[in-house]
């Protein structure tokens, strides 16, 4: 399947699609996780994979990956729904902090708002991928088995 978004819905308990992400999620507050839940997971899914990506922020690499990672999380069971605010389960990735985990929002100041992904990605296999892979390690891993995807869009500004 090509990455293109399918009826999956995610949601936030913290905010709404299009809306501001509480300070609390950021790294200007509690630089926790905010819940997340899903539904409409096609038929087959295996395991779930989550990521937010920053699209906004001013970073090119020279591998040509663009954008700054706060978050990948993965090897997620099919029998999972939803993510508590603050979840320590599964199996966390690299961000571009340079460490596995979220990494709240806190676009450079002077920046303006910048949009936030947060992806929720329906696998046909559970992959038990190794702990640490960055975002594009992951993807690379799971595009052949992506049945489905949608994202939740949410915005910050530092203060």
């Amino acid at each position: 399947m090509a990455f293109a978004l399918s009826d999956m819905r995610l949601i936030s308990t913290a905010f709404a699609d299009g809306g501001a992400i509480p300070t609390r999620y950021t790294g200007e507050g509690e630089d926790v996780s905010p819940g997340l839940a899903w539904s409409q997971a096609p038929d087959g899914t295996q395991a779930f994979a989550v990521i937010c990506h920053d699209p906004d922020a001013p970073l090119l690499s020279a591998g040509g990956t663009y954008g700054f990672v706060h978050w990948v999380l993965y090897n997620i069971p099919n029998s999972v729904s939803e993510l508590p605010e603050a979840v320590n389960e599964y199996t966390a990735g690299l961000t571009d902090f340079g460490r596995s985990g979220y990494g709240g929002p806190m676009p450079p100041e002077g920046h303006g708002v910048h949009r936030y992904y947060f992806w929720i990605l329906a696998l046909n296999e559970d992959l038990q991928l190794p702990p640490d892979l960055t975002l594009w390690q992951l993807l690379e891993k799971v595009e052949p088995v992506v049945i489905g995807m949608n994202r939740l869009v949410g915005t910050y500004r530092r203060g």
